[in-house]
């Protein structure tokens, strides 16, 4: 069955590189990023955070809006932790990251493609967009080009993301995603 969302984009890509990677160092990164993906996709905290560095420092490019921006850079890992559980609060960590590219370095990776989110009505209402059924979910899309960090034990020092192209929040009051259609990982 194809799916709106599935989540298990947001690591297919990673798991191709890393069963041809000989270099440990990229091996490594490449496993954090397969669990820190898998433990988001299904809000399990301790596995999430267990991939984090206790140095973290997350930056968002993807707002013209500043304020926005500074509110999704979180720094620690306790603030860090506090976003992801915002996430998973609101009900909008039914996410897919569709990586079609990727580059694999030492300390950095580069993740790029489609981000798909299923946002709650109700979160829409919050941000002053009205939706025709704050009970029901919306979609939003948009490019997104994530840069991840990782510090000398192999953790995740950084999400640094930047988004391009697509609608984004323009018109996602006629997108709706039908729960059946968000692909449930276990």
């Amino acid at each position: 069955m194809s799916y709106l969302i599935d989540p298990r984009e947001n690591w297919r890509l990673a798991g191709e590189h890393l069963a041809e990677e000989e270099d440990p160092r990229r091996r490594q990164i490449l496993e954090t990023l397969i669990a820190h993906s898998r433990a988001e996709a299904v809000a399990d905290f301790p596995a999430l955070m267990a991939t984090v560095s206790p140095d973290a420092h997350y930056q968002s490019y993807a707002s013209p809006d500043p304020a926005m921006n500074e509110a999704q850079s979180p720094k620690g890992k306790d603030a860090v932790a506090a976003y992801y559980a915002a996430i998973v609060d609101s009900g909008c960590h039914r996410i897919e990251h569709a990586v079609e590219r990727m580059s694999v370095g030492r300390d950095a990776l580069t993740t790029e493609g489609e981000l798909k989110m299923a946002y709650p009505g109700t979160i829409l209402a919050a941000m002053g967009i009205e939706t025709p059924d704050p009970a029901s979910l919306y979609l939003y899309r948009q490019r997104l080009l994530i840069v991840w960090g990782f510090d000398p034990n192999g953790l995740v020092l950084c999400e640094d993301s930047y988004s391009g192209t697509g609608p984004g929040f323009e018109g996602i009051e006629t997108r709706t995603v039908d729960p059946d259609q968000i692909y449930q990982t276990l």
